[in-house]
């Protein structure tokens, strides 16, 4: 099966989460299925660009955002370029294909108050649950870490000795971050109630009944938290590592440098929080150029 193999194409060469993995199965089944039942056609590797456009109409038409519908033809090209490069296809139907237009959504991260207000909201010396919740805010804040490498993390990716922290990223990719004095002692707080629950765990974060944290339980943290000081739509953990790029752009960080924090394959992934920092750009030239009105 085409599907089969590209699948194990993608956990073994390109080495992709299960997450991911599986997001792209259930992009490739699903188009399939609409060329079964809409196409009559059960091999997808016999398609043309024709038919594959009226699958890709029909997803227009389903009311999704135009993002969604980008990203299902892109798990679709991606299957049709490996086939292409097994030779199990003569022609890629999508090479040419030109992906759909979409707004341009602007991330407001969260103003260094705001964190601060959350940081200080939480007792940490209360119990186990305020002492994790705090370290998890700072960790998102100090590092720039992505949710699935905060859940991910274990006890001995610590490194008290070093004061560093390894972190797996996309594509299994480890990077080493510095653990800086405050969240060292937040993080020393918490491993001081985690201990007390006596679970054999591996991993960092646990719930309150001793089993690994997970996704959405992250995700509720964090929005409960900054609801009660930012009035922002968009409270998540994504929010809290762009304002970790954003606030070091800010404040003179290398762009290089912030890719390599933020583990990025490319300056272009980074490039997005540079906007965020056009106003401190503006008041930095304003002050250092000869011709500014200024000076």
């Amino acid at each position: 099966m085409p599907i089969n193999s590209f699948l194990k194409y993608l956990a073994l060469e390109k080495k992709y989460s299960i997450h991911t993995i599986t997001a792209y199965e259930n992009d490739v089944s699903t188009f399939q299925k609409f060329m079964i039942n809409h196409i009559g056609i059960a091999d997808i590797t016999k398609v043309n660009y024709h038919e594959i456009r009226s699958w890709i109409v029909s997803l227009v038409n389903s009311n999704i955002s135009n993002r969604s519908v980008n990203r299902k033809i892109s798990s679709l090209k991606s299957f049709y370029k490996f086939l292409h490069k097994s030779n199990q296809i003569e022609i890629n139907p999508l090479l040419k294909h030109k992906a759909l237009k979409i707004a341009k959504k602007m991330q407001v991260p969260f103003s260094e108050k705001e964190i601060n207000n959350v940081l200080n909201s939480i007792e940490e010396e209360l119990n186990f649950e305020s002492a994790r919740n705090k370290l998890i805010v700072e960790l998102f804040y100090a590092t720039g870490i992505r949710r699935a490498e905060l859940i991910n993390i274990t006890i001995p990716d610590v490194d008290f000795c070093n004061n560093t922290l390894k972190v797996l990223g996309k594509r299994n990719k480890e990077r080493i971050l510095p653990l800086l004095p405050f969240l060292k002692a937040t993080l020393t707080n918490y491993v001081s109630f985690r201990e007390q629950l006596f679970i054999e765990n591996q991993y960092l974060f646990l719930t309150k009944n001793g089993k690994k944290m997970y996704a959405t339980l992250v995700y509720r943290i964090i929005n409960n938290y900054f609801s009660g000081v930012s009035s922002k739509v968009k409270k998540s953990p994504h929010i809290l590592r762009h304002s970790f790029a954003t606030h070091l752009l800010n404040e003179g960080a290398d762009l290089n440098s912030v890719k390599e924090l933020l583990g990025h394959s490319s300056l272009a992934s980074t490039q997005v929080y540079t906007h965020s920092s056009l106003g401190k750009l503006k008041e930095v030239y304003n002050q250092a150029h000869p011709r500014s009105k200024k000076n």
